[in-house]
């Protein structure tokens, strides 16, 4: 075996990779990745092979990367942190070989942290990150951790938070979480963090607005403390 990387390319912005995620794909011999983030860090690829995929050709993509690593230098990219809905779990679990040292998992700047950035200090205390896509994942269990992030006062940063296939998840998950917060505790939602286009908007648990959700978003909600102050979401860690 020669050698795979599995790095987190971080946002997209080639000024929020890494040194070490740089670094890696500079050494390899081959790409692997989604189209879509392909083309985010393409002029740092140059010539170098691609095999890339479409949506949910992450199966085809890690089996590959791993058949190609047995004579080549391989990277298999993913956007924000690689073991973060990454391919670093795929990998892993797809790997045949029993010994594993050819395979390293470079991490990068995952979604929550990089909108967190862009609001203030959301994620200073406690927090978790929960995906509302059921593609993987039964809705009732997605629910189910929702209300328990809730109960135990986490904040929360919600990924994947709204499609046309699952309008109303968002606002359901919403609702739950009203049922431990009050009404004023603050809500991110961010678009593109540290990406072109990035925009971001704060409302409250009460004046909470889905329309401004998306794909593209991360929706960051406030455990009981938080607060927002001069237009920053601040969560306190108790230094004062």
């Amino acid at each position: 075996m020669k050698k795979l990387y599995v790095i987190g390319i971080g946002p997209g912005g080639l000024e929020h990779m890494t040194l070490k995620a740089k670094k890696a794909i500079e050494e390899s011999e081959v790409i692997v990745g989604y189209t879509k983030y392909i083309d985010m860090i393409k002029d740092l690829i140059g010539d170098r092979e691609i095999f890339s995929t479409a949506m949910r050709g992450e199966e085809e993509r890690c089996k590959k990367a791993l058949e190609m690593a047995h004579s080549k230098v391989v990277s298999v990219i993913s956007t924000g942190d690689s073991g973060i809905y990454g391919m670093a779990g795929l990998i892993l679990e797809l790997c045949k070989e029993e010994d594993m040292p050819f395979i390293e998992i470079v991490p990068g700047v995952t979604a929550s942290s990089a909108a967190a950035s862009l609001v203030g200090a959301p994620l200073m205390h406690d927090n978790c990150n929960i995906s509302l896509s059921d593609l993987m994942t039964p809705y009732e269990q997605i629910k189910k951790r929702v209300d328990m992030a809730a109960a135990g006062d986490f904040v929360i940063s919600i990924y994947n938070p709204k499609s046309k296939g699952r309008p109303h998840y968002l606002m359901e998950c919403i609702n739950i979480i009203k049922n431990y917060r009050k009404g004023t505790t603050p809500v991110a939602v961010v678009r593109n963090a540290l990406r072109q286009q990035e925009e971001y908007n704060i409302f409250t648990l009460d004046d909470f607005d889905d329309s401004k959700v998306d794909m593209f978003s991360i929706v960051i909600i406030g455990n009981s403390q938080s607060y927002v102050k001069h237009g920053k979401v601040i969560t306190p860690r108790g230094y004062l």
